[in-house]
């Protein structure tokens, strides 16, 4: 694979400037699984001392899209990706270094091989977990990415 979490995260800084200056970097990435990570601090929190709901989401959606960035680019083909619905829960105060993971990257090449074949758009969950240092659950996040070739034209 030739994405590196180097990349990634210069990528970050000057595609996704919120989220690197609230603190989001990626850890790991593989086919399969992607790992970010965001420290609670002052630029990044909310009222009640814990990090904003939405600086949580920038994190566990790139550990997501990442992936779905990395193997459309595997693929050889230009497809466009979209996020077209989420949903999260919140079970714990996000305080100190939140660790998002997502497990999910099998679901991805199915998706793209399809759209190749058909030409049809087509659409996939995937979670991210979020966990404090403890290895406690703070958030689940679930996002429906739409990936679809792009006509020739």
């Amino acid at each position: 694979m030739s994405v590196t979490p180097r990349k990634f995260n210069t990528f970050i800084l000057f595609k996704l400037p919120s989220a690197w200056l609230c603190g989001v970097r990626i850890k790991s990435i593989s086919s399969k699984t992607a790992i970010t990570t965001v420290t609670h601090r002052w630029i990044n929190q909310n009222p009640f001392n814990s990090m904003f709901w939405a600086v949580q989401g920038m994190a566990a959606e790139l550990s997501t899209g990442a992936m779905v960035i990395d193997q459309i680019k595997e693929s050889g083909y230009k497809i466009s990706m979209l996020v077209a619905n989420n949903k999260a829960s919140f079970t714990k105060k996000a305080t100190g270094k939140i660790t998002f993971a997502c497990n999910d990257g099998h679901k991805i090449e199915e998706a793209i091989q399809k759209t190749i074949a058909t030409g049809e758009g087509q659409t996939f969950w995937m979670q991210s977990v979020g966990t404090n240092k403890e290895g406690i659950a703070v958030s689940t996040f679930d996002f429906q990415w739409t990936v679809k070739v792009k006509s020739k034209g």
